[in-house]
């Protein structure tokens, strides 16, 4: 009966998103996007190209970097939590491990950045698989006490072990990312340029992530587990591989952050970052891209422009998300992870010679 009644009220709350979408012609608008896709990727990449020097504001070019940072936690977290359906409460955890270990090894060891951060996407990817283990006999809010609890621990190992990472003093002078010899900064937009590269990247490997093999595994995960291990799918393979490109991804956020502010301590990487990375994957619209770029932008972006208002900021803030549950529980662009998965072109041509064999 109880599962009956969830059944139904999860159908009720998908009629009502898609009615919403319709109300809003964000269906109308989607179609006019896909149709204009070609003209419109160019015309948005040629934008952000130029942004910096439409901006000439060292402030908010360092929001936009912001910006572009969650973006990627975000993309790191949906693979985890909007794909396979799998939600974590301690991402910050991740945040940390590349943040620190690409300081760590950039300033004691001398390692270059791009091998400094390769190397604490590949330490979180470890701890990934180490933590999703034992989570693998739980599901729901046991799974999620269980990476609260593993933020938790990080923070703790973060603070006490002071010969490495320094305790609660954390790591200062954390240096800039050097190309050639040339040291990036946010005076001499490298830093947003080299943002922007691994957002493009990060958004590349999800977008054929979500179309392979794999992603069809993921989301039959989340659609319904029984099912998918009926049809031959190795859940516990596939949840500990989403666990371990999530905490990659993270990682990398994490790195880029850590040099973008040039100093860490444990306090940096608080339950705050996770609840704020899970609040732009709620918002933005749970098991969509475009999602993540949305809740960021939202999320990182309106603390600052609301600054004029002082503590009315944070009323106005509650009250948004507030009309965010009552009227789009599935985030922004929720409806559209609900929409049937979309086939390839090669998969269409065999369904129409099957079609007309069988006539």
């Amino acid at each position: 009966m109880a599962e009956n009644k969830d059944r139904n009220t999860s159908k009720a709350k998908e009629q009502k998103s898609f009615a919403i979408a319709e109300m809003l012609n964000l269906h109308q608008l989607e179609k006019w996007v896909h149709e204009k896709k070609q003209i419109l990727l160019p015309a948005l990449f040629l934008f952000l190209l130029a942004f910096p020097f439409i901006l000439s504001n060292q402030y908010l070019l360092t929001v936009a970097i912001k910006i572009g940072i969650y973006s990627i936690l975000a993309l790191g977290l949906n693979v985890l939590t909007g794909y396979t359906g799998l939600v974590s409460l301690g991402h910050a955890g991740f945040v940390a491990i590349g943040a620190y270990t690409s300081a760590i090894l950039s300033m004691k060891a001398g390692l270059p950045f791009f091998p400094s951060v390769l190397l604490g996407m590949l330490l979180a990817g470890v701890i990934g698989v180490v933590l999703g283990l034992p989570s693998l006999r739980v599901t729901g809010t046991y799974l999620s006490i269980i990476t609260l609890g593993f933020g938790e621990i990080m923070k703790m190992i973060l603070m006490n072990w002071q010969s490495v990472t320094g305790g609660t003093l954390g790591i200062k002078n954390i240096p800039k990312p050097r190309i050639f010899g040339m040291e990036l900064t946010v005076q001499n937009y490298g830093l947003y340029y080299l943002a922007l590269f691994f957002l493009i990247l990060v958004s590349i490997f999800c977008f054929f992530l979500v179309r392979s093999k794999t992603g069809r595994a993921l989301r039959g995960i989340k659609g319904d587990e029984l099912a998918s291990v009926m049809m031959g799918v190795n859940v516990n393979f596939y949840k500990i591989l989403a666990m371990v490109i999530s905490a990659m991804i993270c990682a990398l956020g994490g790195s880029l952050y850590a040099r973008l502010i040039g100093y860490v301590d444990p306090n940096t990487f608080n339950f705050d970052v996770s609840t704020m990375i899970l609040s732009i994957v709620i918002l933005g619209g749970m098991g969509t891209q475009r999602g993540m770029y949305i809740g960021a932008i939202l999320l990182i972006a309106f603390p600052e422009v609301s600054r004029f208002l002082m503590e009315y900021r944070f009323v106005l803030y509650g009250v948004i998300l507030v009309l965010m549950m009552r009227f789009r529980p599935a985030g922004l662009l929720g409806w559209k992870s609900r929409l049937p998965y979309p086939l390839s072109h090669q998969a269409k041509v065999d369904l129409a010679k099957e079609s007309k064999e069988l006539v």
